[in-house]
């Protein structure tokens, strides 16, 4: 039963919403803040090499704070930010949807969770499944040792 609340599309938008107006309330008071996202739905462009991306947790936690806060915007679907990454500081756009934002954090305390399980269209699925395909290509080639695993044509 509480699997299948928790994946009412009623609730899953009423979540998506809810993270949604608590983000724009954070940026209208300017407050930042942390989020605690499900790194397998974020994007990052450019595409950030395998030795930064093997050490994300399933749950991975980004800080907005400085300009990474200052570059962030929200809208209803997608939380966007420039964020850099690893010891080189690689600058990439990371887009989070709403949905894979599990926890908005202040200071160490969760504001808000979000538990909502949205369900994912064929299409969305089929969608998924190629760019999860094109991203792994795209990590795996970022690695010079790994081009020599292809042949030249």
């Amino acid at each position: 039963m509480l699997q299948e609340f928790l994946e009412n599309e009623i609730f899953v938008r009423l979540m998506r919403v809810h993270v949604h107006e608590t983000l724009e309330l954070l940026f209208q008071e300017g407050v930042n803040f942390s989020i605690l996202a499900n790194i397998a739905e974020v994007d990052f462009d450019p595409p950030l090499p395998v030795h930064i991306t093997q050490h994300f947790k399933p749950i991975t936690m980004f800080v907005l704070a400085g300009y990474t806060y200052e570059s962030a915007r929200v809208d209803e679907t997608m939380l966007v930010f420039e964020a850099g990454f690893g010891k080189e500081n690689m600058g990439s756009v990371v887009q989070v949807p709403l949905s894979a934002i599990l926890q908005v954090v202040i200071e160490e305390t969760p504001i808000l969770i979000n538990l909502s399980i949205p369900r994912e269209s064929e299409e969305e699925k089929e969608a998924l499944e190629k760019g999860g395909i094109e991203k792994s290509m795209v990590a795996l080639l970022s690695n010079p040792e790994n081009k020599k695993l292809f042949k030249n044509s």
